[in-house]
């Protein structure tokens, strides 16, 4: 058979057998152009007008932002095998930068369960409430998407001859620190997997492990890290480093590995979904569960009530948020290594922590190196005991989000404060349309405390959304 011969049979073997549906229904490409303007009195924005919004809006007490982009989404119900792309950048300016920011750039694409994607977007991992929670323990809505390779299942898919009682979903993806803060190229890798319980019973069990590592790149202190395929596979089954890594990585694991757990109980009682959740932190060996950890009383504890017939009121949220134990205030006295003063969000050889572009990856209630005045680039304030409330609901058209903040702040072990710093923060936000295709925001918000400082202020955008291009 002749080349082209060949060539043209693939092709109609592809299309015909894996994208039997592509012709069948129409792809369409949207667009979002969207502005807002910040204003406040203080040195630093309220922290719920710029926290967990993606690093979009800045953290500084006055600056505006402009976004556009565009996206082709994919069909996730009728379709065998679909894809989908997007890009968005973002104008950002206050009064100590101007940046042009490229927010999201992807590909990604599905057969069946199973996808695959490639560049920086938007994710929410973690059991936390979506919209209400003050943000996941290792992963929140506080910085900006990360360029990462992804494979796995992105959606909860019941495992076969199971009568879809039990269902998994999870991935592994390899990832980009290129903000170069304070290490030059660091690696990021991802692996995690969820399991749930209960199928359509009103009372479903979800269990979930997310390990992390940063590894690889050029640190200032250590010099070139190990980046080979080998040293991969290091990361990957967290083993220790060979002559050429730094010496706490060849006495302990290569990387600066984190792990977090969660258990969540969902419950349908009438019109109402009752969800409570717990999160853990942890960076000790060996692997323990959850209620077995040296700093079991470091975590997330959350309560989600939901009711969506009455939208006057469709959600309540409580979060308990600790971190003050991280394991005792020594990792070693004496000759004798204990394990503690683990000092979240912050490692030896990576000292930029984990953080990007001096945002905390994790929970925003612990102090993101963006607020540092001195130019240090590290976590200084990681030791927090915090009470949270968020309250959203629906009303002639415009709906609500209420949150509310009470933090006491105790540095970090080794370098505490003089004196436990306490912050409230409180917001509130209206949104809703002004047509079809654009909606409008506004969001007041306040702060209260000898941490970031007193500061009052509000957030007003505007979005506008459609078609681009139907194909």
């Amino acid at each position: 058979m002749k080349r082209n011969n060949l060539l043209k049979l693939l092709i109609l073997l592809f299309f015909g057998v894996f994208v039997p549906d592509l012709y069948a229904q129409k792809d369409s490409v949207d667009y979002h152009f969207g502005t807002s303007v910040l204003l406040s009195t203080g040195r630093y924005a309220p922290l719920w007008l710029h926290s967990n919004r993606y690093g979009a809006i800045t953290e500084r007490g006055a600056g505006f932002h402009t976004e556009a982009g565009f996206a082709k989404y994919m069909n996730l119900s009728s379709r065998e095998f679909d894809y989908g792309y997007g890009a968005t950048a973002i104008f950002l300016n206050d009064n100590q930068k101007t940046l042009v920011i490229p927010q999201e750039y992807y590909i990604k694409a599905r057969w069946h369960n199973f996808g695959a994607r490639v560049g920086a977007m938007k994710e929410h991992y973690g059991n936390q409430d979506s919209t209400l929670s003050a943000g996941g323990f290792m992963f929140s809505r506080n910085s900006r998407p990360m360029p990462k390779i992804w494979v796995g299942i992105d959606e909860f898919t019941p495992v076969p001859f199971t009568a879809a009682y039990v269902e998994v979903r999870g991935g592994l993806s390899h990832g980009w620190f290129n903000d170069n803060v304070y290490e030059v190229n660091p690696f990021l890798h991802h692996k995690y997997a969820y399991f749930r319980f209960g199928g359509r019973l009103p009372l479903r069990f979800q269990y979930g492990l997310d390990h992390v590592a940063q590894w690889g790149g050029h640190s200032p202190v250590f010099g070139p890290q190990p980046s080979k395929l080998s040293d991969l596979v290091k990361v990957f089954t967290a083993s220790s480093g060979g002559v050429d890594a730094a010496a706490p990585d060849q006495i302990n694991v290569l990387g600066n590995h984190i792990i977090s757990q969660s258990m969540k109980l969902d419950a349908t009682v009438q019109q109402f979904r009752i969800s409570a959740y717990w999160q853990n932190f942890t960076e000790d060996t060996p692997f323990r569960l959850m209620w077995q950890t040296m700093n079991v009383s470091d975590g997330i504890w959350g309560l989600s009530v939901r009711n969506e017939s009455f939208p006057i009121v469709k959600g309540f949220l409580y979060e308990y948020i600790n971190t003050t134990d991280q394991s005792g205030p020594y990792h070693d006295k004496d000759g004798i290594v204990y394990g503690g003063s683990d000092s979240y969000m912050t490692n030896g050889v990576y000292t930029g922590g984990w953080n990007y572009f001096g945002a905390n990856i994790g929970t925003p209630l612990i102090t993101s190196p963006y607020y540092n005045t001195d130019g240090y680039t590290q976590t200084w304030n990681n030791r927090v005991s915090a009470h949270h409330f968020g309250l959203e609901g629906e009303s002639h058209g415009v709906s609500f989000r209420f949150l509310s903040t009470f933090t006491t702040n105790f540095g970090i072990y080794g370098y505490p404060t003089l004196r436990s710093k306490y912050q409230h923060s409180f917001m509130t936000e209206f949104s809703g349309e002004i047509s079809t295709d654009t909606q409008w925001l506004l969001s007041l918000g306040v702060d209260r405390g000898d941490l970031r400082g007193n500061s009052t202020g509000f957030l007003v955008g505007i979005r506008k959304s459609g078609l681009l291009v139907k194909y």
